[in-house]
């Protein structure tokens, strides 16, 4: 059978826009673009040697699927694991923030991958890693690169509700002249390097850790640009920018000009614009402008994924949204922790007091991401629905792609028209009458 090239995940609607393939081309055959609100791949024929049997860029997509239960046997494999349906295979189970004040409160949840990527650099245990900021010249277009430097972490901190590929890592890492290497990735990300480093002995022997970082779906661009257009921000006088910024959960802020004649305005209970000397900063809470819109951004692929944790990763970090810890105003994170070396670095860096933590069970973790067990329930069962109707759809080797109730039926039809709504502009007067009823969970 012949075996196709990245055409296919594309054909099928299936990309997730990791931008593994484009690392996995020997002939550098593909480019990731930005399209349709999304970061996809694009195949210059003339370079592709799929006919003369190369299909790397297929064999590392995870967006055909991946074999977790398989893949996690092989991985995870010190004494003393654990397993969880949930997230496979772990050690321990921490909440954890970092000791850095400024690191802690403007990271997402607690600081703790900047944190501990900080000190892995500075004593001397990694020579760089992947990680994601806002590019320099647009500050809505994330970009992932090769960090060096404990600045260049900083740079990367806190989450970015947009795309994200990791389209130029594998080159990056390959070329770079030091022997070990973080990526910082979400669980597709994670997949495809792992499904990369199986047929790349040059990667998997410089990459030292992978760090996933929960997800409970991806978001297309046009959210940003719907939530501009709602607040009347013009994306060209943006000076600075961050989806989540000063204390747990956090706050939008945007940071433009001044104006002439610009007075402070309270928007709403959630929402300030406020004045600092020659700029505006907007502010607004995370879940006051992120929740209402959860289904309309989502990319169909996303409503097929069983992985919230990144369950392939060394280190899993993410939220924790559940009393005692969402009283904290400042920042805690949750990890799960997969391996031995990676526990005893952990533990080495909170000897060294850069960061606390506190160990936890994972039913603790579990019950405060809910869309995990959405994910291993109800996306399991939207991939049968797809199925039901012909369509091609990622292949897991796990047992539990539950059989769809009317009920999945009914969800999955309502998110396939939200995305619909959110893909075309002209829709979006509609999606601003229609986003208050979204479940805000």
């Amino acid at each position: 059978m012949h075996t196709p090239n990245i055409n296919y995940t594309l054909k099928h609607d299936l990309c997730t826009g990791c931008g593994i393939c484009e690392g996995a081309c020997p002939s550098e055959a593909i480019t990731t673009i930005v399209k349709n609100g999304r970061f996809l791949p694009s195949i210059d024929s003339t370079q592709c040697n799929n006919s003369r049997g190369c299909h790397r860029c297929y064999d590392a997509c995870p967006g055909v699927g991946v074999n977790l239960v398989q893949m996690a046997k092989e991985l995870f494999v010190d004494k003393d694991m654990k397993h969880d349906k949930m997230c496979g295979p772990y050690l321990k189970c921490y909440t954890g923030y970092s000791y850095n004040y400024d690191i802690r409160y403007h990271s997402a949840s607690g600081g703790m991958v900047s944190q501990f990527l900080i000190w892995l650099l500075e004593n001397k245990k990694i020579d760089g890693a992947i990680v994601t900021r806002f590019d320099a010249g647009d500050p809505l277009l994330a970009t992932s690169f090769l960090a060096t430097t404990p600045e260049e972490i900083i740079s990367a901190r806190s989450s970015k509700y947009s795309p994200v590929t990791l389209n130029r890592a594998a080159h990056d890492i390959k070329n770079a002249s030091g022997s070990r290497y973080v990526v910082v990735g979400l669980p597709c990300h994670i997949q495809g390097m792992r499904k990369l480093m199986a047929i790349d002995k040059k990667l998997r022997d410089k990459i030292f850790g992978l760090f996933a970082i929960y997800c409970s779906c991806g978001r297309t661009f046009y959210l940003t640009e719907h939530v501009f257009k709602e607040r009347g921000i013009s994306q060209k006088d943006i000076t600075y920018f961050q989806y989540r910024d000063d204390g747990c959960l956090g706050s939008m802020k945007v940071k433009m000009p001044k104006e002439k004649g610009d007075t402070i305005r309270v928007l709403n209970s959630n929402s300030e614009s406020i004045l600092y000397n020659e700029e505006r900063v907007y502010k607004e809470h995370f879940q006051s402008y992120y929740h209402p819109l959860r289904s309309f951004f989502v990319p169909r692929r996303c409503l097929l994924c069983i992985d919230h944790y990144g369950e392939l990763g060394d280190i899993c970090f993410g939220d924790i949204h559940i009393k005692p810890y969402s009283d904290d105003k400042i920042g805690v994170n949750s990890l799960i922790v997969k391996k031995q070396i990676w526990l005893d670095l952990l533990m080495e860096c909170e000897n060294d007091g850069a960061v606390k933590l506190d160990e936890i069970s994972f039913q603790t973790i579990s019950d405060s991401q809910k869309m995990s067990l959405k994910k291993k329930g109800r996306n399991g069962a939207f991939v049968n629905i797809c199925k039901k109707m012909g369509q091609v759809t990622p292949e897991y080797d796990v047992d539990y792609l539950r059989h769809p109730t009317l009920h999945d039926w009914l969800d999955y039809t309502q998110n396939r028209f939200q995305q619909f709504l959110g893909r075309h502009k002209l829709l979006w007067p509609i999606v601003t009458k229609l986003k208050s009823k979204v479940n805000i969970h």
